[in-house]
């Protein structure tokens, strides 16, 4: 996630958050790496995709749980910074949402192979909920998750309203010239549009309330309500119980979350509370070291973030691997070569972690956020 935005006193540091920023970021990367650089099935020596690597895709299945921690973290992070009650705590938060949309803006600019500058993904969604930041930290807790019961109908009613497609293509996702334009995408249409991911950041900053309060019980209560709700409409959708498009569109479940539905979100964000819920747990009992591989991990997470998606979607398409692979890397490798580089990219970026951590992690994304925004 991108940017630690909580504690900045070593002593006050809460290295569950860094862990789990860090797996977060090695879901991301296994999911990504993944899609990115298989091959997929060969379907001429009639293999299929679910039984022939039914491993490889349920493994690259996981890294479906990556943004709606990362997103869900960033709202518990603004939530716990608000609670340090520092001097210029709105200003801060504000500049740190605008300049990790810019951040956003820059991926998109760098990865002109599936970006265009109207695309909305994680970094903006996080970046434009943190901004607001001084807003939702005057809204009582209710009136917060009353409105992310508002944002989840509003998404399925601007879907029916838009026609949007049941499931989006990255072309769909990118498309500025659509009426409503960037608008559109930002808030209904892209990968992680307004509309419902703002959802995940604001039932993080109750959360962050909660746990601000050592009360990690109400969180898991709210993930198991989230998770509760979601099957309540999926079961119901599964009965028949209505025809009607929008109840369909809200409850149908399907692979992907592009667009995101709201039994989609129940069921993500729900995991993803739970999971937060049980590292704080964890982290009461047994205190986490900030030399634990995955908390220097989640201390270079947004930089690892802008760095995979450049290296693996942009500049893996111009290595040279052979005449008869004029793309390069991009799909053009087998299971086995897939995982080596996944995993040896996360290794080597946990190993250079450590070494980083030696230097505060200077000159990284984290370090240049933490500059702007002071």
């Amino acid at each position: 996630m991108p940017p630690s935005v909580t504690q900045e006193a070593p002593s006050k540091r809460i290295y569950g958050l860094d862990a789990l920023r860090g797996l977060a970021v090695f879901l991301m990367i296994e999911q990504h790496v993944g899609i990115w650089l298989w091959r997929g099935p060969n379907r001429a020596a009639g293999e299929t995709l679910f039984e022939d690597h039914i491993g490889l895709v349920s493994f690259n299945a996981l890294g479906g749980g990556a943004a709606p921690l990362f997103v869900t973290l960033a709202g518990v992070g603004s939530a716990l910074f608000v609670a340090a009650n520092r001097p210029g705590t709105d200003a801060t938060l504000a500049k740190r949402g605008i300049v990790l949309m810019g951040f956003g803006f820059a991926l998109s600019w760098l990865t002109p192979s599936w970006f265009s500058m109207g695309s909305w993904f994680v970094l903006h969604m996080m970046g434009f909920a943190m901004a607001l930041a001084p807003v939702w930290r005057r809204m009582s807790t209710p009136a917060i998750l009353t409105l992310c019961g508002v944002v989840l109908c509003a998404a399925v009613g601007m879907q029916e309203l838009l026609k949007t497609p049941e499931v989006l293509n990255n072309k769909w996702m990118r498309d500025t010239t659509m009426q409503g334009g960037r608008f559109r995408l930002a808030l209904v249409e892209s990968q992680f549009p307004i509309l419902p991911w703002l959802t995940f950041y604001l039932a993080g900053f109750v959360s962050g309330r909660w746990l601000s309060d050592k009360q990690p019980k109400r969180v898991a209560f709210l993930g198991l309500t989230f998770l509760g709700l979601a099957g309540i409409g999926i079961g119901l959708f599964s009965l028949g119980v209505s025809d009607a498009s929008w109840f369909a569109r809200a409850f149908k479940v399907r692979l992907g979350f592009f667009p995101a539905s709201p039994a989609i979100v129940g069921l993500l964000l729900g995991g993803a509370l739970l999971v937060i819920a049980g590292v704080f747990a964890f982290e009461k009992r047994r205190a986490i070291s900030a030399n634990h591989p995955l908390v220097t991990l989640g201390r270079i997470s947004l930089t690892l973030l802008m760095l995979h998606v450049w290296v693996f979607r942009e500049a893996s398409r111009h290595v040279f691997i052979s005449p008869e692979r004029p793309t390069g890397l991009w799909r053009g490798l087998d299971p086995v070569p897939t995982l080596a580089v996944i995993f040896g990219f996360v290794i080597a970026a946990t190993i250079l972690s450590r070494f980083w951590q030696r230097v505060g992690y200077a000159f990284g994304a984290e370090w240049l956020l933490r500059k702007l925004a002071r």
